[in-house]
């Protein structure tokens, strides 16, 4: 875990330039607010819990499964391209997967309770997109003071923690594109096999971020 994170933050840090740290907040905040076709994760949310008939547990486990289809899609489709299209392929795909991302966290945490117009939820909303092994090893390393259910649930709301957050993320979701870039590069001389490399990473990650925020938040809503 350990050359894993440090590969993918480096990584993270020479692309920094081109994808600043503010884009994480302002995907954040459209993902959960809604733009365009998008609905508010809220909405969206709220929509699999009817068609669960209520069962918030359902209706988690139905978006964890849409948002990993749609981003094992985009990833699928920025990757798709061939050599010449790379350069604008990996600002894309980070996009891509962190507008889904967000988005599914969100609403989970909208199903268990949590007020997403709440800044320290959105913190959280954040530090669930890190994954579990790099919150861990952030909170090891005292870069982060706790999970994000504590973040979530803390007693005040630390200005401070939002721009370390917001430079974590970046440097992840970058660090996670770029670490398979190689291989997608490779995969672009072979037709489809760049699209598939980059659309089932991109999906095994969604997942394993929505069964992390699925563990991570518990069920904060009122008997």
């Amino acid at each position: 875990m350990g050359l894993r994170r440090t590969v993918a933050v480096n990584a993270g840090s020479k692309l920094a330039p081109k994808v600043a740290s503010g884009y994480v907040r302002t995907v954040l905040d459209k993902a959960i607010d809604g733009i365009g076709p998008l609905r508010s994760a809220a909405a969206s949310a709220d929509t699999k819990l009817v068609d669960a008939g209520g069962d918030v547990e359902k209706a988690i486990h139905a978006l964890v499964r849409l948002h990993t289809s749609l981003a094992g899609v985009q990833g699928f489709v920025t990757n798709l391209g061939g050599l010449t299209t790379a350069a604008l392929a990996v600002p894309a795909n980070v996009a891509g997967v962190t507008v889904v991302q967000c988005h599914l966290v969100a609403g989970i945490a909208h199903l268990r309770g949590y007020d997403l117009e709440d800044p320290r939820v959105r913190n959280a909303i954040l530090a669930c997109m890190l994954g579990e092994d790099a919150v861990a090893s952030l909170v090891t390393s005292h870069r982060l003071p706790s999970s994000p259910m504590a973040l979530a649930t803390s007693p005040v709301h630390d200005p401070v923690l939002d721009e370390t957050l917001s430079k974590e993320v970046t440097a992840e979701l970058i660090g996670r594109t770029a670490g398979r870039r190689a291989v997608t590069l490779i995969g672009r001389r072979v037709p489809f096999l760049g699209g598939a490399v980059g659309g089932s990473s991109d999906a095994w990650a969604t997942w394993q971020i929505g069964s992390y925020a699925a563990d991570e938040l518990k069920d904060r809503r009122r008997p």
